[in-house]
């Protein structure tokens, strides 16, 4: 496994399952980037992914990686799709928990740069996410 694939996974599972946000600053280099604002009002940088990591862990309380399948790297480049699974248990968006269970995907290109993320360009499956937990104008 390569530093990114390393980087993307002890993301998923140490921060995003665990909760250890102290290891944000061990993973990202000072002036990381994300170029995702995957929330409205999400900051810049590692608060940003701070912002993020406590507002899903808020909302699925249980947020488990499904499956991590590295499927890209060259050089100081790695790309993963990960699957997530939880129950809605807290606010999301303004939707109140439903108790809800949830399986979204996410596809996550970083640049790794002295064994560190330097930069990450990310796409998560809102749409599902938000159908799963019946927000308003997402059903057909």
């Amino acid at each position: 496994m390569s530093d990114g694939a390393g980087l993307i996974k002890r993301f998923y599972t140490e921060v995003m399952e665990a909760g250890n946000l102290a290891l944000i600053d061990e993973l990202a280099t000072d002036d990381y980037v994300d170029h995702e604002e995957a929330l409205p009002g999400q900051p810049p940088g590692k608060e940003g992914v701070r912002y993020f990591v406590t507002a899903v862990r808020t909302a699925f309380p249980d947020i488990r990686v499904k499956s991590i399948e590295p499927s890209f790297s060259d050089g100081n480049m790695e790309a993963c799709h990960v699957i997530l699974t939880g129950t809605h248990g807290g606010e999301m968006s303004g939707i109140p928990a439903t108790g809800n269970t949830v399986e979204f995907a996410s596809t996550d290109i970083i640049r790794v740069m002295d064994g560190k993320v330097a930069e990450h360009w990310g796409t998560t499956d809102n749409m599902t996410l938000m159908q799963q937990i019946g927000a308003p104008g997402t059903t057909g």
